[in-house]
C-alpha cells in the first residue's frame, strides 16, 4: 500500500469520536434545543458542547450517557454511526 493510498484509507474511516459528535448535533438540532438550552440541562459550557459537536473534544463515558438521558435517548445511539450520516455527507 502506498502512502496516499494509506492516507485515503485513514479519510475514509469515521471514528467513534466523530460518530459522537454527528448524532449529538443530528440529535440536539432535531429536538429544537440551542447549545445553550442543552448545556443548561446538563451543567456544562456552552463551548463545551460546541467542541463535542465539532469533534474537539471527546466525552467521556459519564457525559455520553448524561446527554443522552437530556436528549431523551439511549447512550447507544450517540455511538452508533446512522445512514443519514453518509447520506449528508455525499450531498455537502
Amino acid at each position: 500500500m502506498t502512502a496516499g493510498e494509506d492516507r485515503g484509507r485513514r479519510r475514509s474511516q469515521v471514528t467513534l469520536s466523530k460518530t459522537v459528535s454527528q448524532n449529538l448535533l443530528e440529535l440536539r438540532t432535531r429536538q429544537g434545543l440551542s447549545q445553550e438550552a442543552l448545556a443548561k440541562r446538563r451543567g456544562i459550557s456552552v463551548s463545551y458542547v460546541s467542541m463535542l459537536e465539532r469533534g474537539m473534544r471527546t466525552p467521556t463515558l459519564e457525559t455520553i450517557e448524561s446527554l443522552a438521558k437530556a436528549l431523551h435517548f439511549s447512550p447507544l445511539y450517540l455511538l452508533q454511526r446512522l445512514d443519514g450520516h453518509r447520506r449528508r455527507s455525499r450531498r455537502g
